[in-house]
């Protein structure tokens, strides 16, 4: 299940269908009897990680209630091409005016699965790294693109600004040094707080580790900097590699020693996989056979 606020989900949604449906579906008000009863499938298109079905019901169910879906797969499962996903029944209306709005949050947050687990299967077997996303989501949308990357085997890097300390490069140029920064992090916040420094050079490492810092980001830098690094660091800080990470750079940073590969494309630029709903049958109330 989703782990956050039903009424904040509940707001994305209604967001999502007031900018389709505000003023109606003047299509399927046209050409379609109101009374009329149906059944569709959403159907894969592709091999795709699920993510998302539980906002697609959602999506339905805000429009109308009385749309029942029949889940064939949950979140985190592998769905092979051609596979029908779930289906769905109700009026036919109703069904149609929903479909967009939740195939798109379906097939988005699938998209984003579907590219985690392709990284998180990238980390060689045996290794301790794990893959980590960004704060580089698309606005309003960031609970739902992280829930999408726990479902592709990836973890949380930071939910908002607010949940972690993460020294950037605008704030050591701010501050004067990476060793002034982590002081005044230091001063101001609880011990319990962890906190990151992002460094770009194998001098700015030694620096984060004089200064006490838990972990250190490894922001860009080429393979053999990054091995020259985690040996520097020897433990005494979480080791991050972040910046420009390919599928195929992966297994070299894994075997690098690096404890977090964080991927800001899990997020900003997976692919939306294909999916799509399929009426099979309808018919008008009161008239089943």
């Amino acid at each position: 299940m989703l782990s956050c606020s039903s009424i904040l989900v509940n707001r994305i949604i209604d967001m999502a269908l007031d900018e389709d449906i505000s003023q109606g579906d003047i299509t399927t008000a046209i050409l379609v009897d109101p009374r009329e009863e149906g059944m569709a499938r959403a159907v894969a298109r592709q091999d795709l990680v699920l993510a998302g079905r539980e906002i697609f019901e959602r999506a339905m169910n805000r429009v109308d209630p009385y749309i029942s879906i029949n889940h064939r797969f949950t979140d985190g499962l592998p769905v092979p091409a051609g596979s029908t996903i779930m289906t769905v029944t109700g009026p036919v209306v109703s069904i149609l005016t929903a479909e967009r709005t939740a195939l798109n949050f379906l097939s988005h947050m699938s998209g984003i699965a579907t590219l985690t687990r392709a990284f998180a299967s990238a980390v060689p077997e045996g290794m301790k790294t794990r893959i980590t996303d960004t704060r580089k989501t698309l606005p309003v949308l960031r609970i739902l693109e992280k829930y999408a990357v726990a479902c592709g085997g990836g973890i949380s890097h930071r939910g908002n600004l607010s949940s972690g300390i993460l020294i950037k490069d605008n704030h050591i140029a701010v501050c004067g040094s990476v060793a002034e920064a982590v002081a005044r992090a230091k001063k101001a916040v609880d011990p319990s707080h962890r906190i990151e420094v992002e460094v770009g050079t194998l001098d700015e490492v030694d620096a984060a580790l004089a200064s006490g810092a838990e972990v250190i980001m490894l922001d860009n830098m080429a393979i053999d900097d990054v091995i020259k690094a985690v040996q520097r660091i020897k433990g005494r800080a979480l080791v991050e590699a972040s910046g420009g990470v390919t599928l195929e750079r992966v297994p070299d940073l894994a075997r690098a020693g690096v404890d977090f590969i964080s991927v800001g494309a899990l997020t900003h630029s997976a692919p939306s996989c294909d999916i799509s709903l399929e009426i099979e049958s309808g018919h008008a109330m009161g008239q089943i056979p």
